[in-house]
């Protein structure tokens, strides 16, 4: 009678694990929603990539942005200009409003401009402007004006242009630009559960028999939902840790691509150490997702079907 028992419970058993079997995938990568995950996990690691650097230049560029200003010296005349020039300094240098003043080089403002008027340019071709950085102690507007009223008895040639005036526009364009990645990111992964949502409500259509079979053998609905949960979450660490991997190995050869760029504004696009703890932690918030999600789904299946 015992080994009657024992075999009736292990006849059961083996039927259970083959119902359960038919609910779990054979192998990763079976059936094309993990690679509908990678493909869905790589385009959100690029974008969060893109939003976190760009986020990160415009911080940077606001920071260098603030209080900065260029005291440009517009004269024809080279012994002029740098009369001018010496007189400015000393002014700047004494002037309250003015933190830091450093005379930009000659030879520097040639080099910019030889790419586009030609390795020939000389000063004695060209009467190019000598320019003056300056860093005030506020950016607020009357202190710029204080500056402008000090210097202009100086000479009627003297411009003063703060950074943020060209410079401005840029950083908010970055920081829109980070926003849209934000929203990106979020639609990725409305999209990525409605997803799973689709696979989910296919493989519990396609297997009502087997899931009658676990009913009858006392299996409750949370039981049947941990199934498919297991399945999606399989399914989902996959595809999202392929994705991943795929996402950072193009990270990594845009990264030397900018660095190769030679410009500040452009090399400013960068991933900090912090961020790359951000976007490891999105292929787990995919598996996350996915598993809450088939939860949901076939729990709301499950009892509409009772």
């Amino acid at each position: 009678m015992k080994a009657r028992i024992r075999t009736s419970r292990r006849a059961r058993a083996d039927s259970g694990m083959a119902a359960r079997n038919r609910l779990l995938p054979e192998g990763r990568g079976a059936g094309p929603m993990p690679w509908v995950i990678a493909i869905m996990m790589f385009l959100t690691v690029l974008m969060a990539a893109a939003g976190l650097g760009l986020f990160h230049a415009a911080q940077l560029l606001s920071r260098d942005l603030a209080g900065g200003a260029t005291v440009q010296v517009i004269e024809a005349d080279a012994v002029s200009r740098q009369d001018t020039v010496a007189r400015l300094k000393q002014v700047l240098a004494r002037a309250p409003e003015v933190a830091k003043v450093e005379i930009v080089p000659e030879s520097t403002l040639l080099d910019q401009l030889r790419p586009w008027l030609g390795d020939d340019l000389a000063s004695s071709d060209l009467p190019v402007p000598a320019l003056i950085d300056v860093q005030l102690r506020s950016d607020a507007p009357q202190v710029l004006a204080s500056l402008r009223s000090r210097i202009a008895p100086i000479s009627a040639g003297v411009r003063v242009e703060p950074h943020a005036k060209f410079l401005g526009p840029l950083s908010g364009l970055m920081r829109s630009l980070a926003w849209l990645a934000a929203g990106i990111i979020l639609l990725m992964a409305i999209a990525t559960g409605a997803v799973v949502i689709l696979a989910a409500r296919g493989a519990h259509d396609s297997h009502r028999a087997t899931i009658d079979v676990l009913h009858l053998m006392g299996a409750t609905d949370v039981q049947i939902a941990r199934l498919f949960q297991r399945r999606m979450a399989l399914d989902a660490l996959f595809g999202g840790t392929l994705g991943f991997a795929g996402a950072v190995a193009v990270i990594l050869i845009v990264a030397q691509r900018l660095k190769s760029t030679g410009s500040d504004i452009v090399q400013s696009i960068a991933l900090p150490g912090e961020t790359w703890l951000l976007l490891a932690a999105l292929p787990i918030a995919g598996v996350g997702l996915a598993m809450l999600t088939a939860r949901m789904t076939v729990l709301t299946a499950l009892e509409r079907q009772l």
